[in-house]
Parts: structure tokens; C-alpha cells; sequence
């Protein structure tokens, strides 16, 4: 299989990027996308150039670190993938690919494809997080939880934070991240001693990281490899607005 090659080279934040191109050929169709990506670093390092730079580290779609714009989308052609699970028979033998890192002002770019995703640790930080009583744990029943609101925040805490939804948003909202994250724990008993203040907190963090705003264009949801639901917003803005009602 061959396949060429436009990759994004960029020293630094500050540095101007440019696309370069490369020739692979003899890939097997089989190979996963950050495979392919291994094999064009090889062929660079046996010329003697510097390798292309990119994030990964499980390489199960588990971890978020190997998000990539794949011509023109966030993680590539399929939906509900990461781009470590995408692979080369999803292309064509001969096909043009163009790769390029998530773009946003809040994710500056490293070096090449890889960024820097620490805002995101940053919004966790804010508020992302429970209190709890050191010393032995709880009974399992001791905090019943229904069925159905288990399985909404299970779905909402499924967020690997990859970024694909900032990437993808014509206005780099992080909503969607936060909102998974503050949803997540709104519906849990654990998550009620900090529920009055965590959407503020959350959502304030994101403002000064530089995140743009929500404007419900849904492209978020489409492109989450993990689906996640854009109701999470609302419930985001609800418990914003419940906050800022029961605040002290």
C-alpha cells in the first residue's frame, strides 16, 4: 500500500509550521494510523532527519493522547475512534493524507503534532473532584445509586479528555469536556458537597484558559470518539445557574 504524506512540522508555540511531504510505500493495510506514523519516523531517522513528534501512550483509545486532524477531521474519517484505533484500510492505496495537530489557542502546539492539553488539568483542578473521609471504605450499599442515573454519569465520566471536541468547534469551546466532567459528578451522592460551587469554578477556569464559548453547533458530539452527549451541556448550564442561586 503507498500512501503520501502532509505532515505538520513546527518547532515550537511561537515558530512558524509548515506541511511537508512524504512518500511511504509497502504499508501493510493493517496497520494502525500511529503505526503508519512509525514507520514514516523511521524512514526519516534512516535519512537522518528529525523525527515528527506526536502524543501516545495506550494506544487503545483509552488514554485521549493521540488526537490529530486527518484531513480536515479530528481523529480521522471514522466516527466514535480515536486515531490510534483508525487504521490504513480505511484508506485507499495511493490516497493523499493530510495531518495536522488540534488547533486552539488554549492547546498551543509543542512541537510538530503534539500540544499542550494542561488546561484541561487545569479546569479538573478547579472543581473537578470529590471530598472524601480518609479511613475505611463505605459499605458498597451504603450510597444507593439508581440504575439509570448510574448509567448517565457513567456515560458522562467516559470523556477521555482528547480535545477532539475543542479541535473541532468552530469557537474552541471546552464545553462539552467540562460539562462531561461537572455532569458526571452532579449525579452522584459523592459529587454533592462541592456541587454548589464546581460549575462556577469549572466554568471560569475554562474563560481564562481561553477556551471560546458554546454555541450549540452539535459538531462537538459528532466528532467525540466517546459520543458524548451535548445534554450534558444543559445540564452544565443548570447547575451553573443553581450554583449561583444556592450560593451562600
Amino acid at each position: 500500500m503507498k500512501i503520501t504524506l502532509y505532515i505538520w512540522r513546527q518547532d515550537n508555540a511561537q515558530a512558524k509550521g509548515n506541511m511537508e511531504k512524504h512518500a511511504l510505500n509497502g504499508l501493510n493495510p493493517d496497520m494502525s494510523f500511529l503505526e503508519m506514523l512509525d514507520v514514516l519516523n523511521e524512514q526519516i531517522i534512516t535519512a537522518g532527519g528529525d523525527p515528527v513528534e506526536f502524543d501516545h501512550d495506550c494506544r487503545e483509545g483509552i488514554c485521549g493522547q493521540c488526537g490529530l486532524f486527518i484531513n480536515g477531521r479530528a481523529h480521522g474519517p471514522l466516527a466514535a475512534t480515536t486515531t490510534c484505533q483508525l487504521h490504513l484500510r480505511h484508506f485507499k492505496d495511493g490516497d493523499t493524507i493530510y495531518v495536522e495537530p488540534f488547533r486552539a489557542a488554549a492547546f498551543p502546539v509543542v512541537k510538530d503534532l503534539r500540544i499542550d492539553r494542561s488546561a484541561f488539568d487545569r479546569i479538573i483542578q478547579a472543581g473537578g473532584y470529590v471530598s472524601a473521609r480518609t479511613g475505611d471504605a463505605p459499605e458498597a450499599n451504603a450510597l444507593p445509586v439508581p440504575h439509570r442515573t448510574a448509567e448517565q454519569a457513567f456515560d458522562a465520566a467516559a470523556c477521555i479528555g482528547c480535545g477532539a471536541c475543542v479541535a473541532t468547534c468552530k469557537n474552541a469551546s471546552a464545553a462539552l469536556f467540562t460539562a462531561a466532567k461537572v455532569s458526571h459528578l452532579a449525579m452522584l451522592p459523592q459529587g454533592q458537597p462541592e456541587r454548589e460551587h464546581r460549575a462556577q469554578a469549572m466554568s471560569a477556569q475554562m474563560d481564562e484558559e481561553g477556551f471560546g464559548h458554546c454555541t450549540q453547533t452539535g459538531a462537538c458530539e459528532v466528532e467525540c470518539p466517546q459520543e458524548i452527549s451535548i445534554a450534558h451541556i444543559a445540564r452544565m448550564n443548570y447547575e451553573f445557574n443553581r450554583g449561583a442561586i444556592l450560593k451562600p
